[in-house]
């Protein structure tokens, strides 16, 4: 084993303090929900950190199906698939704002020639 296989392997450390048991719902149609409950490194149900969801699904665009997946904050099962239309359409708007915006701070983007000589080029500023 070479010594930087060996310091990788020193540096790579499992948090036992921000463990999680995963556990995945679906209806088959709509969606996931991913239901993430804290426990400790003896497996048992740690109450002092809150449950955490997240809503998995498909948007069909024009360029193929997109899986998204976004967090919703509920308490428990029933209030995180009663959350999911609103989280996911949030999170959906969310994206489209990112998007418009990074194609506006693209599209204003400053091309400036360099230097005259023999090799111009463009430099993006």
């Amino acid at each position: 084993m070479t010594s930087t296989e060996e310091t990788t392997r020193k540096k790579v450390k499992f948090n036992q303090a921000n463990l999680y048991q995963d556990e995945n719902f679906t209806d088959l149609q709509t969606g996931s929900i991913r239901k993430l409950t804290p426990v400790k490194a003896n497996g048992e149900i740690d109450k002092s950190r809150k449950l955490i969801f997240f809503g998995q699904t498909q948007l069909i665009s024009q360029h193929g199906p997109l899986p998204i997946q976004f967090p919703i904050d509920a308490k428990n099962l029933q209030g995180a698939m009663e959350r999911f239309p609103q989280a996911m359409e949030e999170y959906v708007e969310d994206m489209v704002e990112e998007a418009k915006k990074m194609q506006r701070d693209e599209q204003s983007r400053i091309i400036v020639p360099g230097p005259l000589s023999t090799d111009s080029k463009i430099v993006l500023k």
